[in-house]
């Protein structure tokens, strides 16, 4: 077979967005092969099942092996049908050795091979992606073992909050990164199946020898048989396009949290990569964290794209099902790309632990208040606790002695707590709840390397 491999979006900008792994497994040429195996592996089952003689499927894969053909050339055909496959199949009969035509496309009609063929495209793919969702989780997983208890400012709503630990932090991603990981393995070793039903969804051109053959070419495709046909039933599809929009936001969340810890105002990490301007010779561009969000931003419309063809009308769509096609693989690709550079930030992040702290003791002591009315609460209660700790803010809002004193104005305080007594509690290091307890847990449930799972309570 002769083809090209180029990205389904590939040119100028196609680099910006994807990886070369993944979009290898994803191009044009990947398609075309995809296609290929999924016709010479329905011959081989065919005859295993006793519908064409074993020679007559060695004659199909040695005319698939053989055809010179590339992804333009089939393209260009394929508008007068709508289908790249109907050209294809009379190429493919057209090469096949005298007498065995017969066994070319038995059985099958246009959506079989192309459903089988994206799904065999999809389960190829993600090989790569999974193994870059696996090292970014891990990288995650290392960063909050060794932060574990690096206490940091917690901020909500783009204000600072109380104390954490950026442990708890990178925990965070490597639970998303982790649970992304799972969910996807689990798709490919369940959810990507064959396709199989010919005309109608009937079966029959198998001559009641249907299910051999499907079960058959699920076995040398590497795929799931689903037991049926799912031409008009798309769950499939829709779990794969779901999750991999998932995976892409996962690993958005990271690189947002990067974006934001990287300003100079906070100066609290950093990419080890970054990039340059070409008007400021001073900025340092968290570029690769930029471009993970930039491909958040496109993948929500592409899974609402193939949700929004999710209805196929009676036995074959109107459209909806040609309407998945570019999008899933776009989707494939985003998600590749989103992963591998968040692997690469994680992988070399700079750290500043020091920035973290002087930014945490800056927020002082109004990041202490969360701790500070549940310390009072007793005392004064609920209410009682927060007014007392607003009126001390107002009087020292920097802390110190004076806001010590502050607290203790009220008698039933000072009856109850010393000043040592508070001054030990406005140590934010030591205000940092169940962090480092989170963190030890959310480490335990890594997911195995094989994907096997995020274990889900």
């Amino acid at each position: 077979m002769t083809s090209n491999n180029d990205p389904p979006s590939g040119g100028l900008l196609g680099t910006l967005d994807g990886d070369p792994a993944v979009d290898q497994a994803v191009g044009d040429g990947a398609l075309l092969a995809a296609m290929l195996d999924t016709e010479v592996a329905l011959a081989r089952a065919a005859a295993a099942a006793g519908l064409v003689k074993p020679g007559a499927a060695a004659a199909v894969a040695a005319a698939a092996a053989g055809l010179t053909v590339t992804p333009g050339e089939l393209g260009r055909l394929a508008a007068d049908s709508g289908s790249p496959v109907i050209p294809l199949v009379r190429m493919l009969e057209d090469a096949v050795s005298a007498g065995a035509d017969h066994a070319v496309h038995i059985g099958a009609t246009s959506q079989d091979i192309v459903d089988t063929a994206l799904m065999l495209l999809a389960h190829r793919a993600l090989g790569p992606l999974l193994a870059h969702l696996s090292r970014a989780a891990d990288a995650a997983g290392l960063l909050a073992a060794t932060h574990r208890d690096t206490p940091m400012l917690a901020r909500t709503l783009g204000q600072p909050a109380a104390p954490s630990t950026f442990g708890l932090r990178a925990a965070g991603w490597l639970a998303g990164l982790n649970g992304a990981t799972s969910r996807l393995a689990g798709v490919r070793r369940t959810t990507l199946a064959i396709q199989l039903g010919g005309a109608a969804g009937t079966r029959a051109g198998f001559g009641g020898v249907g299910g051999d053959v499907a079960g058959a070419l699920a076995a040398d495709l590497g795929l799931t048989d689903p037991g049926g046909p799912w031409a008009t039933e798309r769950s499939r599809i829709h779990r794969l396009a779901a999750e991999l929009g998932t995976a892409v936001s996962s690993c958005a969340k990271v690189a947002a949290d990067v974006v934001h810890m990287s300003q100079a105002e906070v100066g609290e990490a950093a990419e080890g990569s970054p990039g340059s301007s070409s008007a400021m010779p001073h900025k340092r561009n968290p570029i690769r964290s930029v471009l993970v969000l930039a491909a958040a931003h496109r993948a929500p419309a592409l899974v609402a794209t193939v949700l929004g063809a999710g209805v196929h009308e009676q036995e074959r769509a109107i459209g909806s099902w040609h309407a998945e096609w570019q999008p899933l693989r776009e989707l494939i690709r985003l998600a590749g790309g989103a992963a591998a550079r968040t692997a690469d930030v994680l992988d070399d992040l700079l750290v500043d632990p020091a920035a973290m702290r002087r930014n945490l003791d800056a927020a002082c002591p109004a990041a202490l208040s969360e701790n500070l009315v549940a310390l009072l609460r007793p005392v004064l209660g609920r209410k009682g606790a927060q007014g007392a700790v607003h009126q001390a803010l107002d009087a020292a809002p920097l802390g110190g002695p004076d806001f010590v004193a502050a607290l203790r104005s009220d008698p039933r305080v000072a009856e109850a707590m010393t000043m040592a007594d508070l001054e030990a509690e406005l140590d934010p290091a030591h205000q940092t709840g169940d962090a480092g307890r989170l963190v030890d847990r959310l480490l335990s449930r890594r997911a195995m390397p094989d994907g096997g799972g995020f274990e889900e309570e």
